[in-house]
């Protein structure tokens, strides 16, 4: 801790925050290491994994489950800008636009450039609609509480917008890359090319965790850095496993491409 409270405030004397940020931080860890072990949260090519005879689970469409992720998310963040504080506070009203921008960008892809091929199961829709509103509910709050504090010895709050500018381009270039790999109606998946495709299968994962690092660097709260922590060990495992599954469907997909990290993971 000493070594944080060079870049991040003090925690809040808030019980909210403090168990917010415990709960949210071993739900990312557990959902991680379940993606690694092979118990997969059902969107996506994993959306009908470990599923039981049919009626059993509620599935919704894809587009109508992604929607249900990321509105409420965008809801709160927009709501955000209606509470004066926020808007008269720099870091706030910075972090507050960042998620909203980030979530109408999710919303906008859901609506206008993903192609869908499966369902998605209603009791994974839950827990990760849950994670993102109350992560960007908590941020914001904590972002909030900071204000009459003394701020980090080192802002680091230019550098989160760059590493945000950078995280949102390169996730929707690469949204957009999966997007045409697909002609419509097409619903087979294919090795993705182009992009940081060559390097790695899940760049756009790489980038959304670039976001949220850039969200922790404008924040510089304990609870966005441990929940940018958790979305990193949540995307390693979800990776992990999306890796796999293109070494178990294509012969052909070359071995030198990793998960998340080039060269590395």
């Amino acid at each position: 801790m000493s070594i944080l409270s060079g870049f991040l405030y003090p925690p809040p004397p808030s019980a909210i925050i403090t168990a917010m940020t415990a709960i949210s931080s071993v739900a990312l860890v557990y959902f991680g290491l379940s993606e690694a072990w092979g118990k997969h949260l059902q969107y996506s090519k994993f959306w009908n994994a470990g599923s039981g005879p049919s009626g059993e689970q509620i599935r919704v469409s894809s587009r109508v489950g992604m929607l249900l992720l990321y509105t409420p998310a965008l809801a709160a963040a927009a709501a955000a800008f209606a509470v004066p504080a926020v808007v008269a506070d720099d870091r706030c009203r910075l972090l507050a636009l960042a998620l909203a921008v980030h979530f109408f960008k999710r919303d906008f892809e859901v609506l206008f450039i993903h192609q869908y091929s499966g369902n998605m199961m209603l009791d994974s829709v839950i827990p990760i609609t849950l994670s993102y509103f109350t992560g960007t509910v908590c941020m914001i709050y904590a972002q909030y509480l900071t204000q009459g504090m003394p701020g980090p010895k080192l802002d680091l709050k230019v550098a989160g917008e760059v590493l945000f500018l950078v995280g949102i381009t390169g996730n929707f270039y690469h949204h957009h890359l999966l997007s045409k790999l697909r002609e419509k109606g097409d619903k087979t998946y294919k090795i993705p090319k182009g992009g940081l495709f060559g390097l790695v299968i899940c760049p756009h994962y790489l980038f959304e965790i670039i976001i949220f690092i850039g969200f922790c660097l404008i924040s510089q709260t304990l609870y966005s850095f441990l929940f940018a922590l958790g979305t990193l060990w949540y995307l390693m495992g979800r990776s992990h496993a999306t890796r796999r599954w293109y070494l178990s469907k294509f012969e052909n997909f070359p071995k030198q491409v990793k998960a998340l990290i080039p060269y590395v993971f």
